[in-house]
């Protein structure tokens, strides 16, 4: 996994998370605490409410990715950015200063004014914004969305969410983002519990992971929680995130989201690291086929690369007898212990004809895990 520089802070797997607070100087944007049109208030709020309570990383939105609401034009986006800029310049406090914005011509001029990193709403739909954060040796997150600067994060299939990282390729300071929340009519709250449920897949890729869940509709569905009564799910969904490989939390909610990650990142995988050999963070055969996919391997290997036990019934002597051939460890009468990658299994299946066995329903057991 590669370690991200932004602006000096460390940003990968080994370091701790790092947490995103909000700011917004666009009267539109929806949450009212963070939405400021006063530089001087604007600061107070970023130190006191922000980097006073644990922000690391300060991101200011110049207009509402809301759907509802007109996207504006890089020139308006400009109109607002003398606000941005005069606000940090304000802040007493030290952290790294993000600029949300779809448009290479906006970031540019951020960069040159004081800004230290980008969040790129539309993920490169503007092909010449890894130009411009390279040019200027700054981190930049990318969220997932389609080729189409009016349709931030607009991917309806979950499948589709990975590939849609690849557009117009990465910097060496990318960090993705897989994009939660209601960004498309088509876009339903499973899309993005099962989206949260693959978090690990973004690891694939090789770059930080940035996730955006506070408050989210797709968690305070689970718990029937309105938007004030959902910070204990957001929390929840915190730790589990980080513990999934997430590097950045971006939050309204930053001191007990600080704290909640520093949980979830407490109690990760602990997985073998050196100069030359890294463990990877697989536990399915999907997260597994997105490294091999990237190191241009086989992907039959993923089958090998993680194990499931389980407790089986009806295993009879040939059962026995081929798993025992191709290494796979049982122990125990009936029922027995049973551990393999499910190459193997169904290589064993296979070699029996038994689709319909009990080596088969193993197999198939384990297939509904991948």
């Amino acid at each position: 996994m590669q370690t991200v520089d932004a602006a000096g802070l460390q940003i990968g797997d080994d370091h701790p998370p790092r947490i995103m607070g909000v700011l917004n100087v666009s009267k539109e944007s929806p949450y009212d605490p963070s939405v400021f049109d006063d530089p001087d208030e604007a600061a107070a709020y970023v130190d006191e409410e922000l980097v006073g309570e644990g922000a690391d990383i300060v991101d200011v939105g110049l207009e509402s990715a809301n759907k509802k609401f007109d996207v504006l034009s890089p020139e308006q986006e400009l109109d607002r950015l003398d606000t941005a800029v005069e606000t940090i310049q304000r802040v007493e406090g030290d952290a790294v200063f993000s600029i949300e914005t779809r448009y290479a011509e906006v970031a540019d001029e951020a960069l040159s004014r004081g800004f230290d990193m980008v969040n790129d709403i539309c993920g490169f739909a503007d092909p010449e914004m890894p130009e411009v954060c390279e040019a200027h040796d700054a981190a930049v997150v990318k969220m997932a969305s389609p080729p189409d600067l009016e349709r931030p994060g607009a991917i309806e299939d979950v499948d589709d969410i990975y590939d849609a990282l690849t557009l117009n390729g990465f910097t060496d300071k990318t960090i993705v983002d897989p994009a939660f929340g209601g960004w498309s009519e088509d876009k339903t709250l499973a899309d993005d519990r099962e989206t949260f449920d693959r978090l690990r897949e973004f690891r694939g890729h090789g770059y930080p992971i940035l996730v955006s869940i506070n408050r989210k509709n797709f968690l305070r569905e689970v718990a029937d929680r309105s938007t004030e009564e959902a910070l204990p799910v957001s929390l929840a969904a915190t730790s589990m995130a980080v513990e999934r490989g997430a590097h950045i939390v971006r939050t309204h909610d930053v001191a007990e989201t600080r704290d909640a990650a520093l949980i979830g990142y407490e109690f990760r995988r602990d997985r073998y690291e050196a100069e030359r050999v890294e463990e990877l963070d697989v536990t399915t055969v999907a997260e597994a086929e997105r490294h091999v996919t990237r190191l241009d391997g086989d992907l039959d290997a993923a089958g090998d690369a993680a194990a499931r036990a389980y407790e089986v019934h009806g295993l009879d002597g040939d059962d026995r007898a081929v798993l025992a051939a191709k290494g796979v460890a049982v122990t125990g009468d009936d029922p027995a212990f049973v551990a393999a990658p499910i190459s193997v299994l169904r290589a064993a299946a296979d070699e029996l004809e038994s689709p319909d066995g009990v080596l088969g329903e193993l197999t198939a057991a384990w297939s509904t895990r991948t």
